[in-house]
């Protein structure tokens, strides 16, 4: 039956050809579509398990770049039961490097407390050094860089050179390689020196990397970090913040920082406050003090007696979170990210399998005699049926072979092409899938035809041929 199918194809090689090209195209989109998802999970799987400790950052900001905390937590942190090291982070964009402006990919400049970082037992960039050395307590406060192996090779810049980071000169003393598109993009600076060129808050920082000591659980640890933070208030988050932010923060001194001071201002008329560049850290203290004496002046006043007043519980200014929790985030942006591939995904498919309906049914239609004298020569409807199945399953089966076969080549390419850009992975899985698939949709393509065909009687078919 197969031979048959086979040749039957052949016999009409055009028709039969642009059927096959049409789903072997959408076979590879498909492959080419999901694998830039699964690319996706992989990156960020591997840059996960690399980071085993905890992060601690503002509530509701997605990454660290977007958080802001007082600097001052540090020592408190650090006495918890269970923890073992507690590394300050700074993070802020690179709006330009070497005099050119940075948009694709990111770069990041990422300050460091260096004796903090040091301690670590698995540091991710102290364990990917290449070349070079990591930044060492000798380089507090001075402008030395570490930078990845990919943005040494952007900017053709080696250990013992100088890099331009937003117009100011950074000698380089190390390059690092992990092997992540989200870790190979950092920048790693003294975070004295950023708060120093004054791009950043004196009294605050993007969040802190906290190395639990074994003893405990990293939900336990991250459950006594809330505990300690919950009733603190945030005194962080000044213009020069989201100045820094915005990259257009300038050393202190330059012609332009009175500019940025002009620019603070301005922002904190918009957002409705007169808060001070680097306002002073609260006294926790002071203010239970105030609002002991606010409500006790409401029960002068005929207000809410002292034993019945309600003690509300204040959300908590802090989020501690680990590898998991960022992973599972991903995968509810995964989940949304795979129905939008598999929509356009299916609008290809529906025109491919069109397309070998439209060929099957001209093709049951100009060989309507042939059926009626196969069905006269003994052939039975179900015969009919297979040998058309077999054709249409037979181009479904080639498209899925070459599209899966073109889809994986293009996803080796772009990788070699762009390996600090993009990540696309066709897994094993996704291609047998892409086969599958496609056979299953010719089978499907082909089933209308053939049941029209199964059901012309003999004379019927003759007489309509």
């Amino acid at each position: 039956m197969w031979k048959f199918a086979l040749r039957n194809l052949f016999s009409r090689p055009a028709r039969s050809a642009l059927s096959l090209l049409g789903l072997t195209v959408a076979i590879a989109g498909m492959v080419g579509l999901f694998s830039v998802a699964r690319g996706l999970e992989q990156t960020f799987d591997r840059s996960f398990k690399s980071i085993p400790g905890l992060i601690v950052m503002q509530a509701g900001a997605p990454i660290p770049l977007f958080s802001r905390l007082p600097k001052n937590w540090k020592a408190d942190m650090e006495r918890i039961p269970g923890v073992h090291v507690v590394a300050p982070e700074i993070w802020m964009r690179a709006n330009i490097i070497e005099e050119k402006p940075v948009m694709a990919p990111p770069r990041f400049l990422f300050g460091v407390d260096i004796p903090s970082r040091i301690k670590l037992r698995k540091g991710v960039y102290t364990e990917s050094m290449i070349v070079g050395r990591f930044l060492s307590p000798d380089d507090a406060g001075q402008r030395r860089v570490v930078i990845s192996r990919q943005i040494a090779e952007e900017h053709l810049k080696k250990v013992g050179d100088t890099l331009s980071v937003n117009s100011i000169e950074f000698e380089i003393v190390g390059l690092y390689h992990v092997g992540s598109l989200l870790l190979d993009v950092a920048i790693l600076v003294d975070g004295d020196t950023l708060r120093q060129l004054g791009w950043f808050d004196q009294e605050a920082v993007s969040g802190y990397y906290v190395e639990p000591d074994g003893s405990a659980s990293n939900e336990e640890v991250g459950r006594r970090l809330k505990e300690l933070l919950q009733d603190r208030p945030l005194t962080t988050g000044s213009p020069m913040s989201l100045l820094a932010l915005a990259g257009l923060g300038q050393p202190s001194g330059s012609s332009q920082s009175k500019s940025s001071n002009a620019v603070g201002f301005m922002l904190r008329a918009l957002a409705g406050t007169n808060t001070p560049a680097s306002p002073p850290v609260a006294d926790q203290s002071s203010e239970e003090s105030a609002t002991d004496a606010n409500l006790n002046r409401k029960d002068e006043l005929g207000g809410l007696t002292p034993s019945v007043r309600p003690k509300s519980r204040t959300p908590s200014p802090v989020e501690v979170r680990n590898a998991s929790d960022f992973s599972d985030r991903f995968k509810e942006l995964s989940e949304d990210l795979n129905l939008i591939l598999a929509l356009l995904t299916g609008i290809g498919m529906t025109i491919a399998v069109l397309s070998i309906v439209n060929t099957m049914l001209m093709s049951v239609t100009e060989r309507v005699i042939e059926f009626g004298v196969l069905k006269a020569n003994g052939w039975s409807p179900w015969d009919v049926l297979k040998l058309i199945t077999f054709e249409s399953a037979t181009l479904g089966l080639g498209g899925g072979v070459l599209g899966g076969l073109i889809g994986w080549t293009v996803t080796i390419v772009v990788n070699a092409r762009w390996p600090d850009r993009v990540n696309l992975f066709a897994s094993p899985g996704l291609l047998v899938f892409s086969v599958v698939f496609s056979t299953v949709v010719g089978l499907l393509g082909g089933l209308y035809p053939a049941v029209w065909a199964m059901r012309l009687s003999p004379m019927e078919a003759i007489r309509r041929g």
